[in-house]
């Protein structure tokens, strides 16, 4: 797991987050309960941090999908199933992959299916010849979340740079 794939988890217990935590702290994430964020700057990818706790109320979802868009690592511990829990998981799925069990952590290089459709519509129009920037206004992305979707699909494919990314994204697509 690199800076740039934050984990996201969604857990139904204090158990289930105990060994995710544990887990992700041996590997190096430095692990704060709450997940209100008073750091200065705004991008924390590659901090390391991860946040975890409860989420018992709409603010609090606000709270986490605020930290890991901010490129924190969360485990919130909710009800997946009831309201605050379906909503949380809705919010947190627009920035990436998230967990729904403590076994996820690791997850071995993705496939192209695999990939958030931003993800893949970047890596299209590279494929095609655009520049980031040119692919980013195409999507309606501002040039940093361009970025960050082409770093996030980099290590769910498990390469190292953006050319060997669209390589791989090819490849896996059949083209």
């Amino acid at each position: 797991m690199t800076d740039v794939d934050q984990p996201r988890y969604v857990l139904p217990s204090a158990g289930d987050a105990t060994a995710v935590l544990r887990r992700l702290a041996r590997s190096g994430w430095t692990t704060r309960e709450g997940f209100a964020l008073t750091e200065q700057s705004w991008d924390l990818t590659g901090t390391r941090l991860l946040l975890f706790g409860r989420v018992p109320d709409r603010e609090t979802v606000r709270l986490v999908v605020l930290a890991a868009a901010r490129g924190a690592g969360v485990v919130a511990i909710t009800d997946a199933t009831g309201d605050i829990g379906r909503s949380l998981l809705a919010d947190l799925t627009r920035l990436g992959p998230v967990h729904r069990d403590a076994g996820g952590a690791d997850p071995g290089p993705a496939e192209s299916g695999d990939l958030l459709p931003e993800q893949r519509a970047l890596l299209d129009r590279l494929a095609s010849g655009e520049t980031i920037a040119a692919a980013a206004a195409a999507e309606f992305l501002s040039l940093r979340t361009a970025n960050r979707r082409i770093a996030q699909a980099r290590e769910a494919l498990g390469v190292r740079t953006t050319r060997e990314a669209v390589l791989a994204y090819l490849s896996q697509r059949g083209t």
